[in-house]
Parts: structure tokens; C-alpha cells; sequence
């Protein structure tokens, strides 16, 4: 059974280490820090993330589950990333089944950190995989001005 995120003293500690190496443009490539709005306050929040490439995209992963950043990005459909002094505010669309697993088989295999949080593994069956979705959106980060299709309502 995967484990269920919870933000801790400790957690905090280790997003703002990582925010701030992230600012520095260190670690690695596909860490960025997410900024979105409140879905309720519209203030500015942001968190460490890992931007997966695939076939000349990018997706965004919650390998947390449904966390405030989810619900916040779908609340505005958008998000700004951020690695050192690059900032650029991109569309989301959440992804069905069909185009998440392989991204979310790739997010395990290169970000084995968050595997506890998955009832899958990278050598899953597609079936597998897809029973994570639910609790793991993947949203494909389009160019503001794209439009963009979720199956998810907003």
C-alpha cells in the first residue's frame, strides 16, 4: 500500500532546500519551482517540482497525489516554473490514462524518491499504471496562448 503524503516541519525544510538550489539553477535539470495561485486567495504558492520530457513535451506529475498545487493548477490552468533566472508561465491540460503511463512509468524510473507514494513500479503492467492516475494526475505544459483539453472539470 503507497504511503500518504503529509507535510511536516521536516518537509517544509527540505522544499525550501531545494527552492533555493533550484533559484541557484543546481541539481538536477528537471527541477523546477512551481508557482501557482491560490485557488481561493489567488497568492502566489510555490513548491520544488520534476518536469519529465517525453517525446518533445513536457508533464508535470503529482507524485504526491491530489496536494494544494493540483487543485490550485486546476483551479487556474495555468503555472509558472522557475530554474535559476527562467521563469515562464505555461497552460496545463491533465492527461487521461492512454498518454499518462508512459510519463508516469518514466517519473518512476527517474525520480525513484517518490516511489513509496506509488502502488506501482516501473516494471508495472500498463493496467498498473493506469490504476495510478486517479491518484497521480499528469498534466501536459503547453505554451500560454494553446489552448488546451483536460478531462478533468476546472
Amino acid at each position: 500500500m503507497a504511503k500518504t503524503y503529509r507535510v511536516s516541519p521536516g518537509t517544509r525544510l527540505t522544499n525550501r532546500v531545494f527552492e533555493t538550489m533550484v533559484n541557484l539553477g543546481l541539481g538536477k535539470e528537471s527541477r523546477h519551482v512551481l508557482t501557482v495561485p491560490g485557488r481561493r486567495t489567488g497568492k502566489p504558492h510555490s513548491t520544488p517540482v520534476d518536469v519529465m520530457q517525453r517525446d518533445g513535451r513536457r508533464w508535470l506529475v503529482a507524485a504526491y497525489g491530489t496536494t494544494n498545487w493540483v487543485r490550485n493548477a486546476r483551479a487556474a490552468g495555468h503555472v509558472t516554473l522557475s530554474r535559476g533566472r527562467r521563469t515562464e508561465t505555461l497552460r496545463i491540460a491533465e492527461q487521461g490514462a492512454d498518454d499518462s503511463i508512459p510519463v508516469l512509468r518514466q517519473y518512476l524510473r527517474e525520480v525513484p524518491i517518490t516511489r513509496p507514494y506509488f502502488d506501482a513500479t516501473p516494471g508495472s503492467t500498463d493496467e498498473q499504471i493506469a490504476a495510478e492516475v486517479p491518484r497521480h494526475p499528469v498534466f501536459a505544459l503547453l505554451p500560454e496562448g494553446t489552448a488546451s483539453r483536460s478531462p478533468h472539470p476546472t
